[in-house]
């Protein structure tokens, strides 16, 4: 299982904080921002702009997701 969490203006679109996904293999963070967005359609206008992050730190599409894995998805932070 590996858990989706939404952040900020991610978490309105999809109206939920969290998604849990099984996944029976290994799979790549592409891979699974592809499913993510094929389950939550309301995200795909944000595509471009979300940042993914796996297990609190930021990650690449080619990163491997393994169950039991954290992965966060998030728009652009600024600080001040």
């Amino acid at each position: 299982m590996v858990t989706v969490l939404f952040f900020a203006a991610a978490k309105e679109a999809a109206g939920m904080e969290l998604l849990r996904l099984e996944v029976s293999q290994s799979l790549s963070l592409l891979q699974l921002q592809q499913r993510v967005l094929q389950l939550v359609p309301a995200l795909q206008p944000l595509q471009s702009l979300l940042l993914w992050a796996v297990n609190n730190q930021y990650a690449v599409p080619a990163q491997v997701i393994e169950s039991g894995d954290t992965v966060a998805c998030f728009p652009p932070v600024s600080g001040g």
